[in-house]
């Protein structure tokens, strides 16, 4: 038999077979022949392991970081200034306190004196004696305090208006009530305006009318809305009586007042009068009296009393009667 003939096909099948076998189990020996410190890493992963425990009274140990600074100059840390609100708020503080003690100590903001302005009969050193403002920082005076303070010392000013300005100035303008009656009470006098409200008098003055009152009046005056304004000593009522009254009364002779008959005078004839406190009849009366007395004169009748406060009923009254 010869040994050249080719293979069949069969042969041929299984002869590739055994050479892929062959080549299987190459690659099978590689598997298995890898380092051994690959499978003990997989080893060390087995959760079937038992875990050592530890001893009861064994101590704990701590690992603490504690950072050393070096001593490069690089490696040194520098904090920046933060400017916050409090040193804002410290600033604030420091420069008010400056200036509210520069603005009670420095001697350019104190006041020495008012400047008085409007004024007829207030004098400027009454003014402030009564402010009393002298040596008072400017920062502390409050013009509507001494509006008060002016109205209340002297019923005389009708209106006052105080303005305060730096460094040290104070303008006091006022409104003064003028006196038109001397009224003589008890041993004194006093002067009374149009309004009725009586102050005290500054010596003498020309020209106002003379009133001696024998008793007090009695005065139904209305309240001011203003609470600074005082009370009327007699009531404007009588004040326009005594200005109807002033150009009949007899040169030289004062008007009397005397509580119930209103007033009247000593007519230098003999006699006494009295007129009441109306003033709205005022010329009637006058008239009245007149006529009164023109009538007794004819007849001879020397009377001690004629009385005309209802001029639709007068009468007259002997001496002794």
């Amino acid at each position: 038999m010869s040994d050249n003939r080719e293979p069949t096909r069969a042969e041929l099948v299984r002869m590739r077979r055994e050479q892929e076998y062959t080549e299987q189990l190459q690659r099978a020996s590689k598997v298995t022949a890898r380092p051994a410190h690959v499978v003990t890493t997989r080893a060390r992963k087995d959760t079937t392991k038992p875990v050592r425990k530890t001893a009861r009274n064994a101590r704990r140990r701590f690992q603490i970081a504690i950072h050393m600074p070096r001593a490069d100059a690089r490696s040194l840390h520098i904090p920046r200034p933060r400017f916050g609100m409090r040193l804002l708020s410290f600033i604030l503080t420091a420069v008010l306190g400056t200036a509210l003690y520069l603005a009670f100590t420095r001697p350019e903001l104190r006041v020495t004196e008012a400047q008085l302005t409007g004024n007829q009969l207030l004098t400027q050193a009454e003014m402030n004696s009564a402010l009393n403002i002298s040596g008072q920082p400017i920062f502390v005076l409050m013009p509507s305090d001494l509006e008060r303070r002016l109205r209340l010392a002297y019923p005389e000013l009708a209106s006052v208006r105080v303005s305060v300005s730096l460094p040290n100035l104070v303008s006091v303008n006022v409104t003064e009530r003028q006196p038109i009656i001397r009224w003589e009470q008890g041993g004194g006098y006093t002067w009374i305006t149009e309004d009725g409200i009586a102050f005290r008098p500054r010596g003498e003055l020309a020209g106002l009318i003379p009133v001696v009152a024998l008793s007090a009046p009695f005065v139904e005056g209305s309240v001011s809305d203003d609470p600074l304004t005082p009370a009327p000593f007699i009531s404007t009522e009588m004040v326009q009586a005594l200005k109807g009254l002033v150009s009949h009364v007899p040169p030289g002779t004062p008007i009397l007042y005397e509580n119930g008959v209103g007033f009247g005078w000593n007519d230098p004839r003999g006699w006494r009068v009295h007129f009441g406190t109306s003033a709205s009849d005022v010329e009637l009366k006058v008239r009245v009296y007149e006529s009164m007395v023109s009538s007794l004169t004819q007849r001879g009748i020397r009377p001690a009393l004629i009385n005309v406060v209802y001029p639709t009923a007068p009468y007259y009254r002997m001496s002794g009667q």
